[in-house]
């Protein structure tokens, strides 16, 4: 079966970072052997002073395929593990979701997108559970990052929001790559024009400072834009960070109407 783990509050400005411990519990699972888990999102939450967080206040989740078995060994794994490793004056909050047919994704989205756009409380967080039936717990100070797990769970479960965590390295001659060897990367399926579709095998790229993937359509896709002084075959570029956050606010927005 299909299961998202979601933390959140995990660390401080000096210590590692949340996404780098959602690696680490992704990385025991696959370990120990009890299944197989894809890459960690990244998903952007609300920035206002009336919300407590580290630095940019995101949240990480990562998918896994897993035996049934196995699912309370994780959660305990993960639980114990956030205890154990985030910092003293955290409020890391841990998030497990069986993905199922019987799983109302709708709500648990609905939340996702809400804790983006506004303000939203602990009770919030437990009453939406207590309704989806799905593992949500505190594992230190105010408990307070439950919000932002829940959250990632249900934006990484849209398939269309966050950035796969980390940048892709690829070397090649002169930064040029073509859609097909660029998708060989196992953190990348699609390449796509951020104004347009889906480019083409063939198609010549040039590979800027970033290549960082965004979730889309449940894929790793790598945006690019038009070059403007193209001269000769190559006509897209990968984005800079201003412009795949510009992108990621666009769909925020489109999302919300």
């Amino acid at each position: 079966m299909q299961i998202l783990v979601s933390i959140d509050d995990t660390d401080n400005i000096e210590s590692r970072g949340t996404g780098e411990l959602a690696e680490m519990i992704a990385h025991a699972i696959e370990k120990h052997g009890w299944g197989k888990c894809s890459w960690v999102t990244r998903h952007q939450l609300l920035l206002d002073p009336a919300v407590p967080y580290t630095s940019h206040n995101s949240s990480m989740c990562f998918k896994a395929d897993i035996e049934i078995e196995y699912l309370q060994q994780i959660i305990d794994y993960a639980a114990d593990f956030l205890e154990q490793e985030s910092q003293v004056d955290a409020d890391p909050g841990l998030c497990v979701v069986v993905i199922a047919d019987f799983l109302d994704n709708k709500s648990l989205i609905d939340f996702g997108y809400r804790v983006k756009r506004e303000v939203v409380t602990k009770d919030d967080a437990y009453s939406l559970v207590r309704r989806l039936n799905v593992h949500l717990s505190e594992h230190g100070g105010s408990g307070q990052g439950i919000i932002g797990a829940l959250a990632g769970a249900g934006l990484r479960l849209s398939d269309n929001d966050g950035w796969i965590k980390g940048k892709v390295q690829i070397n090649v001659p002169n930064n040029i790559i073509n859609v097909r060897d660029l998708c060989s990367h196992p953190a990348v399926d699609k390449v796509k024009n951020m104004h347009g579709g889906y480019l083409e095998d063939p198609e010549l790229i040039l590979l800027g400072n970033m290549v960082k993937p965004i979730l889309m359509e449940g894929k790793a896709v790598v945006l690019v834009h038009k070059l403007d002084d193209a001269d000769g075959p190559i006509l897209w570029t990968t984005c800079s960070k201003k412009q795949l956050s510009n992108y990621e606010e666009m769909r925020t927005l489109v999302a919300d109407q």
